[in-house]
């Protein structure tokens, strides 16, 4: 299924002092990711709804500090009970991002490259999905449960643009995978 990349709403954040930006618990920074995202679907979604595996890889630009923008890749891994092509609703969807910090910058306080600091992992344990003018909204919540930002709320919006009418692979052996534009918000 062709789908079509769009762009994302920006939102402000609030920023701590850098040695107060190396995520350990400390709710006072927030992180700000957006690039494109890649998901593979097994089985490939169809009209009907069942439980599927869901595989995505995201390329992010992500704000960590005023004025400091590093790469990272995200990975998600999780089940929906009931996906469909309508509908790709994760309760139980777990994401780890790996920045690529320079070294000697990775968010901590004393300035030493970390591995807890220079990723997060994320459980996302709430999901919606909303269909309007032919883009497909998904949006997961949760929380850091390690690395950098952990302890904060985090949220993962993906837009995904279908071709008009219905798609044909739905109606046939399913859509195996999708493009999209993600933003993902660390809160402080």
């Amino acid at each position: 299924m062709a789908l079509a990349f769009l762009a994302l709403l920006g939102t402000s954040l609030a920023w701590a002092p850098a040695g107060q930006a190396h995520g350990t618990g400390d709710r006072s920074t927030g992180i700000l990711c957006q690039g494109p995202s890649r998901s593979v679907y097994d089985p490939p979604l169809t009209l009907q709804p069942k439980e599927t595996r869901i595989h995505t890889d995201a390329d992010y630009q992500c704000t960590v500090g005023p004025g400091r923008t590093v790469r990272a890749t995200g990975t998600l891994d999780g089940v929906s009970p009931d996906a469909a092509c309508a509908t790709v609703a994760s309760t139980r969807v777990m994401e780890t991002v790996e920045y690529q910090d320079p070294k000697g910058h990775a968010g901590s306080a004393s300035g030493s490259a970390s591995g807890s600091a220079s990723r997060s992992v994320i459980q996302y344990d709430r999901g919606t999905t909303v269909r309007a003018a032919g883009v497909l909204t998904v949006r997961l919540t949760g929380h850091v449960t390690e690395g950098r930002g952990k302890g904060q709320e985090a949220e993962r919006t993906v837009l995904l643009a279908a071709a008009r009418g219905l798609p044909t692979e739905c109606l046939s052996s399913g859509t195996d995978g999708s493009d999209g534009r993600a933003q993902l918000e660390i809160k402080p």
